[in-house]
């Protein structure tokens, strides 16, 4: 076998293993049971529990079952993701979103905890410039004769 025969070979072969990996992901994405858990784990459970709808463990929860039971029948509709939480959010509030929105002031959210860090690091920054630069402009206190006595004196009592 020539080395280009050979190449072409292996470059075969990975374009086959991608297509494999390609068809079953793709086959994995459209699995009702995958797609139930990816978004009810994007969503709240409205029991009061502050637990996510697939992962609320209440005891005799009221809200998760007929959560679950809507949010599979959206699913079976044929609803689009973003149809789904709309329709989940007109009817149990913006709370039922596990997290906020990309848009409008929910984005406040998003950018806030970056914002107050950095304004943080800045400040820390400015506050250990203002430090080191005020100990290194400093002078050395002049020398008083008085306050020289006073320390020999207690260098001498100490000893």
């Amino acid at each position: 076998m020539r080395a280009s025969s050979r190449f072409t070979f292996w470059i075969k072969s990975a374009q086959a293993l991608a297509l494999a990996v390609a068809v079953c992901i793709s086959l994995g994405a459209t699995d009702s049971g995958s797609r139930v858990n990816n978004l009810s784990h994007r969503l709240m459970c409205q029991c009061g529990c502050a637990q996510l709808l697939g992962e609320c463990d209440h005891m005799g929860c009221p809200s998760r079952e007929p959560e679950m039971a809507e949010l599979k029948a959206a699913i079976a509709s044929g609803m689009s993701d973003k149809e789904i939480f709309a329709a989940f959010s007109a009817k149990y509030g913006a709370v039922v979103l596990a997290a906020p929105t990309t848009h409008g002031f929910d984005l406040v959210a998003w950018i806030a905890p970056f914002a107050v860090f950095a304004a943080a690091l800045l400040g820390t920054i400015l506050l250990v410039r203002r430090w080191s630069v005020g100990k290194t402009q400093s002078e050395a206190p002049a020398s008083d004769p008085a306050m020289d006595a006073l320390r020999e004196k207690i260098r001498r009592e100490t000893e």
